[in-house]
C-alpha cells in the first residue's frame, strides 16, 4: 500500500470519530435544555393553580370569619348560604375610634348586641376570633374562632362546644382582669372559666388575648351605627 492509500486510511479514521463528538455535545447540552423545559411547564401550571385557587381560599377564610361572628351570638346554625345571608342581614360593621371594626348586631333597627374581634400569638401560631357582647357591652353572648394552630386535642379545644359556650352568660369586670381562665374543678365566678386542662400555655395566651381586646373595646364609647 503506498503512502497516499495510508494517508487515505488515516483521515477517514478521524472522519469516522467525530459523530461520536457530535452525539457527546448533543448529550451534554440535553439534561439543562430538558430540566429548563419541565421546570417552565410546572411552573406554569402551578402559577395557573394558584390563581385559579386563591378567590376560592379567600372566599373560604371571609365564610369562616363571618361564621366566627355570628358564632359569637349563637347563629352559627345552617348551610354556608344560609349563615352568609344572615350574616349580611344582622351585623352591621362598624368603625370604632380607638379600636376597629366591630360588628353590630341589629333587630328592627335596634342595637342588640356587638361582635368584637381578637387576635394574638397562641403557643404555636396566632388565634383569631370574635367574641359576643350583649347590649350592655358587659355580659357576654359567646365566642367564635377562625383561625387558628394550636395542638390537636389539647389546645386546639378551645374551638369545641363545650369550651366555648361556657363564655355564655359571663360577665367582664371592669377592674382587674375582664375574663379569668382558672384550672378545672375550681368553683367560678361571673367572669372565670375553666382552662383547657393539659394547655396551660394556649388557656394563658388566650386569655390574654381576649383581655386586650375587651380592654381597648371598652375604653372608647359604644360605637354608632346609622338608622
Amino acid at each position: 500500500m503506498g503512502r497516499g492509500s495510508q494517508g487515505k486510511v488515516k483521515w477517514q479514521r478521524v472522519r469516522a470519530g467525530q459523530p461520536g463528538e457530535s452525539g457527546m455535545k448533543e448529550r451534554l447540552f440535553f439534561p439543562p435544555v430538558y430540566m429548563f423545559i419541565v421546570t417552565t411547564v410546572y411552573g406554569g401550571v402551578l402559577i395557573g393553580l394558584g390563581t385559579w385557587a386563591n378567590p376560592r381560599i379567600e372566599a373560604n377564610r371571609q365564610f369562616a370569619f363571618e361564621r366566627a361572628v355570628l358564632a359569637s351570638h349563637g347563629l352559627d346554625q345552617g348551610s354556608t348560604a344560609q349563615l352568609h345571608q344572615r350574616f349580611l342581614d344582622r351585623f352591621k360593621e362598624v368603625e370604632q375610634t380607638g379600636f376597629g371594626t366591630v360588628y353590630v348586631l341589629q333587630e328592627d333597627g335596634q342595637t342588640t348586641g356587638y361582635a368584637v374581634p381578637f387576635e394574638g400569638r397562641g403557643f404555636w401560631a396566632p388565634i383569631r376570633g370574635v367574641i359576643g357582647f350583649e347590649p350592655d357591652r358587659r355580659t357576654v353572648t359567646g365566642l367564635g374562632f377562625y383561625e387558628q394552630s394550636e395542638t390537636p386535642g389539647l389546645g386546639a379545644e378551645i374551638v369545641k362546644p363545650y369550651f366555648r359556650n361556657a363564655f355564655d352568660g359571663k360577665v367582664i369586670q371592669s377592674n382587674g382582669r375582664p375574663l379569668r381562665l382558672v384550672p378545672a374543678g375550681q368553683s367560678t365566678a361571673d367572669n372565670e372559666v375553666h382552662a383547657i386542662t393539659g394547655a396551660t400555655q394556649t388557656s394563658t395566651r388566650l386569655e390574654d388575648i381576649l383581655n386586650d381586646a375587651i380592654r381597648r373595646w371598652q375604653a372608647q364609647d359604644a360605637p354608632e351605627t346609622a338608622p
